[in-house]
């Protein structure tokens, strides 16, 4: 069963066979797959899934804060099942590619006070760019 097939029912929510592959298909490290992405691996399991239900689904697991919405460089919006682990995102510049990275240090520390605005700071999101090493030998 996967991680969070198995968060999803600790918490109650109800799974329906669409659910299930849903959160089957978002299962693993580095899945940061797009709504049409995800509807395609899940119509291969289930062929009768909707569109619809899998937005629908995407929209559940967001709200529930079980997948995080990833969004780079008006690129499609991709879903991260990441969720409950800190992390922070590297894209390549030329396909898009994402992967987590987990880098040391607090990057709330690396803000100084006097750039904070008056701002209660609770949070950073950082995006390291580059060039994935298919695209950098193209």
């Amino acid at each position: 069963m996967s991680d969070l097939l198995r968060r999803l029912r600790g918490r109650g929510w109800r799974v329906t066979s669409q659910r299930r592959v849903v959160a089957e298909v978002l299962d693993g490290d580095h899945v940061h797959l797009t709504a049409d992405e995800v509807h395609a691996r899940a119509a291969e399991r289930l062929p009768e899934i909707s569109r619809a239900t899998v937005y629908n689904t995407l929209g559940e697991l967001v709200a529930l804060g079980e997948v995080v919405e990833v969004s780079t460089d008006g690129r499609a919006k991709r879903y991260d099942p990441n969720a409950h682990r800190p992390h922070q995102h590297l894209v390549c510049s030329g396909c898009g590619a994402i992967r987590d990275v987990h880098p040391t240090g607090d990057p709330l520390a690396d803000l100084p006070p006097g750039e904070r605005f008056g701002f209660a700071v609770s949070g950073a999101e950082v995006v390291y760019r580059g060039l994935c090493p298919s695209c950098a030998t193209a």
